[in-house]
């Protein structure tokens, strides 16, 4: 069984989790633009590759595919999925599986005022979304909404270029300054995470886990707490199996008051998966079950609540040439 991780990055446990799960039977390859990614050196195999914007740079992974063997790939980073789920024709061509949600889906994630529609097509409350500055004004005027609201591209990731607005001064300036924005309503709330996996041969959904966020760092769970709530489990379900998603897949979700809000969803391992796997959901096994053509069973919220994820800060020390340092 050989895996390709895309874009390992800092993604050390994703990968050191792989490498437990298929031990001596096969090989984890791990790929990256940079010999300083830490993640890389926790495989197998470190191929070097250029950025995901270069030309050519799916046909390179694909022949890598090709070269190592290679029988599950998936992405660590938002802006490759789309690009890996348009080509997964060509890579099932050659024997390689994608663990990753179709196209249009994918697509759908990364378009924050789609996602919020789909939401709501699947009877999920959600944030209200504006495209326009007289659109928002309309909606404050009826008394639908008011400052502060969060002003973000309508397209993006990683909690980039969001501002949190407080008057239509700041409003009509970021407006003015920057094209494909949208406003959303102010979630002022819990913040809870689900990491959650939908089997790529049944298309039931197989793991969810649930945590609360206790503290946020650049976008990611920084501190978490695991807890369980049967009904949104039940939410989750029937949205992520309904909607098609395959795979891992993970969920914002914020709480006011006794309702709960589904802000996003990354067609990917969540920053803070290493919580759910410590505590015993463990979606690489899946993933390896699923390439090995085994229907994975229905374990949702296998998992005891009330244990505490915390970071740390880590290094990893290599030796290299100065000239052979690629940034």
């Amino acid at each position: 069984m050989n895996i390709l991780i895309l874009s390992a990055g800092t993604r050390d446990k994703v990968v050191q989790y792989f490498k437990k799960t298929v031990g001596d039977q096969g090989t984890i390859v791990a790929t990256d633009c940079s010999n300083l990614a830490p993640a890389v050196y926790e495989a197998d195999k470190f191929r070097m590759v250029t950025r995901i914007n270069e030309p050519g740079y799916m046909d390179r992974v694909l022949e890598i595919c090709k070269e190592e063997q290679i029988d599950g790939i998936f992405s660590l980073i938002d802006p490759e999925l789309s690009m890996l789920a348009s080509r997964a024709d060509d890579f099932i061509a050659i024997g390689t599986t994608p663990i990753v949600s179709p196209y249009e889906l994918v697509e759908t994630c990364f378009n924050k005022y789609e996602m919020a529609k789909m939401f709501r097509e699947y009877g999920l409350s959600t944030a209200k979304v504006y495209m326009s500055v007289d659109e928002f004004y309309a909606a404050k005027n009826r008394g639908e909404i008011d400052y502060p609201v969060f002003v973000k591209p309508v397209c993006g990731s990683a909690s980039l270029h969001i501002n949190k607005v407080a008057s239509d001064e700041e409003l009509e300036g970021l407006f003015h300054m920057y094209n494909d924005l949208m406003i959303q309503e102010y979630m002022d709330g819990d913040e809870y995470g689900a990491d959650v996996y939908i089997d790529m041969i049944s298309g039931k959904c197989t793991s969810v886990f649930l945590k609360k966020k206790i503290k946020m760092r650049a976008g990611e769970t920084d501190k978490s707490v695991s807890v369980k709530d049967i009904g949104l489990f039940n939410r989750i379900v029937t949205f992520v199996e309904s909607a098609g998603f395959r795979g891992m897949i993970d969920i914002d979700i914020f709480k006011i008051g006794d309702e709960y809000y589904f802000s996003e969803v990354n067609p990917r391992f969540g920053g803070g998966y290493p919580h759910a796997y410590e505590c015993g959901v463990d979606m690489p096994m899946q993933v390896v079950n699923n390439l090995n053509g085994i229907t994975n069973e229905v374990r949702i919220g296998d998992y005891k609540d009330g244990i505490c994820m915390m970071k740390y800060n880590e290094i990893m020390i290599r030796e290299l040439r100065q000239e052979d340092i690629v940034m």
